[in-house]
């Protein structure tokens, strides 16, 4: 039985995405009035549209899989369409999209309107090129050639479908004896086979298929294209209908009549050659246009940079603002390759617009004169040619409008804001050097600068006013202006508003005056009352504004006159010199990073092995003979051994030093470990331990990788210290291990000096000393030879021995640490005595902290030393110089510092005689020597800077 028709529907998956597809897509046909056919099929298979629409789009559309070769039948694929009469199946799988797809793919996908319907479904799906398909292009083909059973050829790239050639086949001539082939011969007709009914049991039995068997004719059969050869096997017979495939539908595409309404473009050709030919006989020629250029044909006219500069010439309101529109996006785009000297006349329209603000405030038009003639103009003619020197004066003489009404006309609007954009667009072409230093050299805009920073207060100008400093920034490197300068007058009076973001780009003009000159700017006659501004503003926690206003003092500060007037302003108090010098000061470490280093200064020396096993303090051996054994044998070793893999020692002497030190405490119930299992300890205990045997006459056994310890450790794994005191007449030191240095110093007192104890606890020092008196003794330190009071014979006090015999031990005191912490030179710490942190680790006895402990636990004789070093630099550019607001700090004290003896001679007797030269720099650089000092030893980028600072100090201090 044939599955049920629409069967192959159900097994798609409906997922939301398949929903709204066809919901979408039924909704684009209805709209464009065209039939959707949700179930199509292509040799009887079912078509998705929803997958075919996914697999087109991935191969890039329509037209992008029709322009490659082949690229249907690949499609095609993806359905298992089968392998036979593939170019016919990839047609009607094109043909299906055609009908339903390619329309809503142009509309979804490229975003762009798909032809009508009588040029796209309304024809067949031959060629590709839809996204450029029109009315007006589209010419359907004509000739029979292109027709091949009512389809049009497949314009995918897929092989042609014309009607089938005879091919020409070699048939071997079986009778002929030189093996020659008989071309062109038509090949025999396969052999009828009669059919043969299947004879085996019509009932089924367990092992037959569900399956009814019945002989069918396979579609091979049918017209003789296929061919069907039964096997004598029933079971055959199943194969064969499994195989069975009903012969395809060829699709059929009917052509739509062309008439007016679907082609008007042919009609209209047609009716053009009708009538020209009608004309020709009687002897009307129509003039023929071909070859000639006609009006608006041919010339696209200039490009829009020469539109806009004819447009902003041509004095036609409309026209400059079409200009001055375009050309502030003109300049934001493309500043970087738009440039003047391309351009001529574009600066100077430019600047004329700008020049409109004063008829916006003034009764005045502005024009320019470019007569080098010297004579004077009038009031309103600007000098083109080197500048308008008495501008400000010329401002001054105008009549003023009426402008104190916030409420502002159409026309003044409209007239400002097309000012404004004059001037953005100069502002942001004037970034680019080239055009920065063509705009340099026009005069008039200098004069504009000069008059824009003097308009009269309104806020509409504000952005204007900002435009111009913004200018000014730009191109007063290339200038040189001089104290009578208008637009040097102009810039200082800027400094006086509150606008922060005008006071910042008026100091950046400033410094960069003749930056790119070979003369050096020198600022002079600047206003005290700017000074103290500035100097003020260097305490605002505001980088950008600070560094600015540090550059304007570097430059103040390099010529003398005017440090003569800092000086005289603060012999007035009137200004606070000692201030700005504290406050350039602490600016040095702006930012600064903290980096520490560590250096050894000596390295370690390492002890030779110690000659006998120590001999553990009471206390030790209490706490070990508590613990049971296998575990009281490894701290045992622990304690008197350590690792080196080039020592050894004799098993023999191991095991007796164990027996002796155990023997005494070994009970039944916690017995000594046997030889054998103390030995397998030893290695357990240390991982470099192994027992060897040195083999020989008589063979050694020993245990490789430990050495004696010359100090015990406690089974916390801390070392003890053992006391080197030498009694005068004693051959030997008193070699008692204490582990605390605190009971190592009351060892001391109470058994070899003696000092006698109050019934509080307390050392009675006092007593001691009159009892030491009395007898006419005196004492001593013996603390390992030391020799401190040999010169003297001795001292009387016990307690400056006492005192003393602390020198011996480690520096543990907490004002050694609090020293360590905030001392300003290199610390040289033994490396045994350092905490984590890189300082001594003390408590409020004078003690070490947390434990108390010495940390002698080294393999070493005499510990490594190291210099620690804590730095705080700044910031540097890109090479490691250094950078930012400290280089300029220390340039602006240099300045101050080189050029203070040179004002102390221009100023007058009385203050020379009562200071001099040596008296100001003591006043003004002494209380700062010292954190000097300290950045120059700290700060590594700056410490050139700040030594060539303290070089001239000192030299003026000193005189």
């Amino acid at each position: 039985m044939a599955p049920p028709r629409g069967s192959h529907e159900s097994t798609i998956e409906q997922s939301p995405d398949y929903a709204e597809f066809f919901e979408k897509l039924r909704e684009f046909h209805e709209q464009r009035g065209t039939s959707l056919d949700t179930h199509a099929r292509v040799n009887g298979k079912h078509i998705d549209l929803y997958k075919l629409f996914s697999v087109v789009s991935e191969r890039g559309g329509y037209d992008g899989v029709s322009s490659e070769k082949l690229a249907w039948r690949k499609v095609g694929q993806e359905f298992n369409l089968g392998q036979t009469n593939t170019a016919a199946y990839a047609f009607a799988l094109k043909t299906v999209y055609y009908k339903n797809l390619a329309a809503y793919e142009i509309k979804t996908v490229h975003n762009q309107e798909p032809p009508p319907k009588e040029i796209l479904e309304n024809i067949s799906a031959k060629g590709g090129d839809l996204l450029s398909r029109t009315v007006e292009n589209f010419r359907p083909p004509q000739s029979r050639e292109h027709m091949v059973n009512g389809q049009e050829s497949d314009g995918s790239g897929d092989e042609e479908r014309r009607t089938p050639k005879e091919e020409k086949m070699e048939v071997d001539d079986p009778g002929s004896g030189g093996g020659r082939t008989t071309r062109g011969l038509r090949q025999a007709p396969p052999q009828r086979i009669l059919f043969q009914p299947d004879v085996s049991s019509s009932r089924q039995t367990r092992h037959v298929s569900n399956h009814l068997q019945s002989p069918q004719p396979s579609a091979a059969s049918i017209g003789g294209a296929y061919t069907y050869n039964p096997s004598s096997n029933p079971n055959s017979m199943h194969f064969s209908i499994a195989n069975y495939e009903p012969r395809p539908q060829m699709p059929l595409t009917l052509r739509p009549v062309v008439t007016p309404g679907n082609n008007p473009a042919m009609f209209k050709e047609r009716v053009r050659l009708i009538r020209e030919a009608a004309a020709a006989r009687l002897g009307k020629s129509t003039p023929s246009y071909k070859g000639m250029m006609l009006p608006g044909t041919g010339f696209d006219g200039p490009n829009i940079y020469v539109r806009t500069l004819l447009a902003l010439r041509s004095a036609v309101p409309e026209e400059q603002d079409y200009a001055l529109h375009h050309l502030v996006k003109i300049s934001h785009e493309r500043g970087d390759k738009y440039k003047f000297e391309a351009f001529p006349g574009l600066a100077e329209g430019l600047i004329e617009k700008l020049l409109e603000v004063s008829s916006l405030f003034y009764n005045v038009k502005w024009e320019i004169s470019y007569a080098d003639d010297g004579q004077m103009y009038e009031t309103h003619t600007l000098d083109g040619m080197n500048g308008t020197a008495d501008i400000l004066q010329r401002i001054q003489t105008l009549q003023t409008f009426d402008t104190t009404d916030e409420m502002e006309t159409e026309e003044f609007s409209h007239k400002l804001t097309k000012i404004n954009e004059a001037g953005l667009v100069i502002r942001n072409m004037s970034l680019l050097e080239d055009n920065a230093e063509y705009l340099s050299k026009q005069y008039p805009l200098r004069d504009f600068l000069s008059i824009a920073l003097n308009l009269p207060h309104n806020p509409a100008i504000t952005e204007l006013r900002h435009y111009a400093l913004d200018i000014a920034e730009q191109l007063t490197k290339y200038w040189s202006l001089d104290v009578l300068d208008p637009l040097y007058i102009s810039l200082l009076r800027q400094l006086d508003g509150l606008d922060r973001g005008a006071i910042l780009t008026t100091l950046r003009a400033i410094s960069r005056i003749s930056m790119n000159l070979d003369e050096s700017n020198r600022l002079k006659d600047v206003p005290i009352s700017v000074i103290k501004r500035l100097c003020e503003w260097t305490l605002l926690e505001d980088e950008e504004l600070v560094h600015a206003c540090l550059d304007f003092l570097y430059q103040f500060t390099a010529v003398p006159e005017n440090v003569v007037l800092l000086l005289n302003c603060t012999r007035d108090s009137t200004l606070a010199l000692d201030s700005l010098l504290s406050q350039l000061t602490r600016l040095l470490l702006f930012n600064a990073h903290e980096a520490s280093s560590k250096r050894l200064v000596s390295p370690a020396v390492p002890s030779a092995s110690a000659t006998e096993i120590p001999t553990l303090p009471g206390d030790l051996v209490e706490q070990i003979t508590k613990i049971d054994e296998p575990e009281r044998s490894s701290h045992w070793l622990r304690a008197c051994f350590e690792e080196d893999p080039d020592s050894d020692i004799t098993q023999i002497a191991l095991w007796q030093a164990y027996q002796s030190r155990f023997t005494e405490f070994s009970t039944p119930q916690n017995p000594l470990l046997p030889a054998a299992e103390f030995i397998k300890n030893v290695s357990t205990t240390f991982a470099t331990a192994n027992a060897q045997v040195i083999q020989g006459l008589h063979p050694k056994f020993i245990i490789k990788g430990i050495r004696p310890r010359h100090l015990p450790m406690d089974t916390k794994g801390r070392v003890y210290t053992r006391c080197i005191w030498k009694t005068p007449g004693s051959r030997r030191i008193c070699g008692e291990f204490v582990l605390k240095p605190r009971n190592l110093w009351e060892h001391i007192v109470n058994s070899h000096i003696r000092i006698p104890q109050t019934l509080g606890g307390q050392y009675d020092f006092t007593s001691a000393q009159t009892a030491t008196a009395l007898q006419g003794q005196t004492y001593n330190c013996y603390w390992a030879g030391c020799r401190h009071f040999s010169a003297a014979g001795g001292t009387s006090s016990p307690y400056e021995l006492g005192m003393h015999i602390k020198t011996h031990l480690p520096d543990a005191s907490k004002l050694a640490g609090m020293r360590e912490k905030h001392n300003h030179s290199l610390s040289i710490v033994p490396a045994a005595y350092v905490g984590v942190n890189g300082h001594s680790t003390v408590d409020e006895t004078g003690f070490s902290n947390a434990e108390d402990i010495l940390d002698d636990h080294s393999p070493t004789g005499r510990p490594a030393t190291y210099a620690y070093q804590t730095w705080h630099n700044t910031a540097v550019d890109e090479r490691g110089d250094a950078a930012g607001l400290p280089l300029t700090s220390v340039l602006v004290l240099r300045n101050l510092a080189r050029n203070i003896p040179k004002a102390v001679i221009a100023l007058d007797n009385a203050v020379n005689s009562a200071l001099g030269s040596q008296g100001w720099m003591e006043r003004l650089f002494g209380p700062l020597r010292g954190r000097l000092w300290y950045v120059m030893a700290h700060n590594r980028p700056l410490a050139g800077y700040v030594g060539d600072l303290m070089g001239v100090v000192e030299r003026g201090i000193s005189g």
